[in-house]
């Protein structure tokens, strides 16, 4: 048990895959209510919306899918079926009481994704390429699951999204691994926040696999 209670100061402050399984197995069971209905989070929505409006269709892999909260508004506009990706033994098993999800994987980004190559259509992404603990080289994690002409929608954080190399390692897959590339930048809280990241951004990038 970590000596201070969970918060975004403690999310954004993670260095490592352990740290990251720790904060979220405290926190998952009133992550909806302490942070994201308290803080106006917005960003899951905005990037379901995002993978919606580019023509995203299911079998979707939800990745850092904590709670679900991404997951829901892709269930909302009929899309699926959906899987649930996440560290956090803890935080799957709040997203799967929500009847949303095919099924739940637990599993480091970094260190791979255990399923076959080319099995989901669609790749999303909210709030997981944060603040550096899991960094651009995860990519190639998504599109190794991706099918040809796969839809993805990624959120990153946008204080880092040149700083971290995401901008570099996107521009390079370009040339042969990805098309149809759009940046558009999000307010990550709603009008209803407080607090010193109320007004967040983040890059959301939509892209195809080639």
């Amino acid at each position: 048990m970590s000596k201070t209670p969970p918060n975004l100061n403690a999310a954004y402050g993670l260095k490592s895959s352990d740290d990251n399984k720790q904060l979220y197995a405290e926190w998952a069971g009133d992550y909806d209510d302490s942070f994201a209905t308290r803080e106006d989070y917005q960003l899951p929505a905005h990037t379901a919306r995002a993978f919606v409006g580019a023509g995203g269709q299911g079998p979707v892999l939800d990745v850092g899918a904590g709670t679900g909260l991404c997951g829901g508004v892709l269930a909302g506009f009929g899309v699926g079926p959906i899987d649930a990706i996440d560290i956090s033994a803890e935080m799957l098993d709040q997203a799967m009481r929500k009847d949303i999800f095919r099924d739940a994987i637990e599993a480091d980004l970094n260190a791979g994704i255990p399923v076959p190559r080319e099995s989901y259509s669609g790749v999303v992404s909210s709030g997981t390429f944060t603040h550096g603990h899991v960094g651009p080289d995860a990519l190639n994690a998504l599109l190794r699951v991706a099918r040809h002409g796969a839809q993805f929608a990624i959120s990153i954080n946008a204080s880092h999204f040149e700083t971290m190399g995401f901008d570099a390692v996107l521009k390079g897959f370009e040339a042969e691994r990805i098309h149809n590339l759009v940046l558009n930048k999000v307010r990550i809280y709603g009008d209803l926040a407080i607090g010193p990241n109320k007004d967040d951004q983040a890059i959301i990038a939509l892209f195809e696999k080639s």
